[in-house]
């Protein structure tokens, strides 16, 4: 087989590159590990930056996030037993948009399926090879045989354990790792959100966050001791734990639900860079995680690929490689930014063994609700920085 751009990935990062490549005219393959029943119920992210969804728009792929999404023009940060809303629009003149990661996977997916274009499902890469030649390979496993598919770039999309980043050489690949002393018990709850908007709760007893998928359905993410797994809680003991954490003061009207899933997340930051080796991208977890604190885990992916897109749109259309060039300082350049900002707001958040560090985490939080300025620069990261 043979294509101008393989993508390894049917994540949003891949999928949405590959439609934003149909839209300029560029060939390409999505090669997915997984079934097609995997990853279109794959309970991922939901918040969506006011960029991200003009990116979607660009790719011509916006059509269910903006009918089914629900807009968010203000978030509330919870501590001290008091709730304070910032209104996101007020300060930097956008929002939020809630739209479950999934969905956003199954419109894309439809999409590229509808348009006649490839993804190779429950298709394991074998290899990556000639990665610094014009015409690098992809070694793929499909029906017991192995092929081989020719193109001029490589784009690993693959999250953080796939094979394009381990295809670099270790010499040419610097890392940067975190792991934050902190871990979420992730619950998917029916139960309407007892707000239309995100309550970030910062408790003694530890971090809440309010969070929905739809009218009737309430994610909630609740930080729980390092030694608590996912069934380490019982749903009386979560239920217990929420009333003590949301009604301290002014109360939290929080209705009981039925959980139906359970997971747990531990925090951790991730870089690996350069995010570009000869003729290999890498884009999304791939080269970077960022704790979900923030949101931008998803928001980061669809910036990696709006640069990426754009620039092998030049690279094809006009034979100019300079986006291509400046693809990874490019995008490293944000990734940091955001990675300062989830860092910061994780910390400020979640509760600490050292009082010192406790007592720094308020005085944090206060500055954003008792100054104009701090919550315009929390609003600025919050709702996603511009992409240049």
């Amino acid at each position: 087989m043979k294509t101008q751009v393989a993508i390894i990935g049917a994540g949003p990062a891949g999928l949405l590159l590959a439609q934003l490549l149909t839209r300029s005219g560029i060939d390409s393959i999505v090669i997915e590990n997984r079934s097609r029943e995997y990853i279109e119920n794959r309970i991922r992210a939901g918040v969506i930056e006011a960029g991200t969804v003009d990116i979607l728009r660009e790719a011509g792929v916006a059509e269910g996030a903006l009918r089914d999404g629900i807009v968010h023009e203000g978030t509330a940060l919870r501590f001290e037993g008091r709730t304070h809303r910032l209104d996101l629009v007020d300060l930097v003149g956008r929002g939020i948009t809630i739209y479950p990661q999934h969905k956003l996977v199954g419109d894309l997916v439809a999409a590229r399926l509808e348009a006649g274009h490839p993804i190779l499902f429950e298709t394991p890469v074998v290899e990556l090879g000639d990665i610094a030649s014009d015409e690098p390979t992809v070694t793929i496993e499909r029906g017991g045989a192995r092929e081989t598919i020719t193109c001029r770039f490589i784009v690993g999309a693959d999250g953080f354990h796939g094979p394009s980043r381990q295809a670099l050489p270790p010499e040419a690949l610097t890392v940067w790792e975190r792991d934050y002393p902190y871990k979420w018990l992730a619950l998917m709850v029916e139960t309407p959100p007892p707000s239309h908007e995100l309550i970030y709760a910062a408790h003694a007893r530890g971090f809440t966050l309010m969070s929905m998928r739809s009218p009737s359905v309430s994610r909630i993410y609740v930080q729980v001791p390092m030694e608590v797994d996912a069934e380490g809680w019982s749903d009386d003991q979560v239920w217990s734990e929420l009333d003590l954490r949301l009604r301290d003061g002014e109360p939290v009207p929080l209705r009981e639900g039925a959980i139906t899933q359970r997971s747990t997340i531990h925090l951790r930051s991730f870089v690996a860079a350069p995010m570009r080796h000869g003729n290999l991208f890498l884009a999304g977890d791939a080269a970077h995680i960022v704790p979900p604190t923030g949101a931008k885990g998803l928001n980061l992916a669809a910036a990696d690929v709006a640069v990426l897109g754009d620039a092998l749109k030049r690279y094809f259309r006009h034979g100019d490689p300079s986006g291509v060039d400046d693809y990874s300082d490019k995008c490293l350049s944000r990734v940091w930014q955001v990675q300062r900002f989830s860092s910061w707001i994780t910390h400020a958040l979640h509760v600490s063994n050292d009082p010192f560090d406790q007592a720094l985490n308020l005085a944090s939080l206060r500055h954003i609700v008792e100054s104009r300025h701090a919550a315009l620069s929390f609003a600025e990261n919050y709702t996603g920085l511009p992409l240049n």
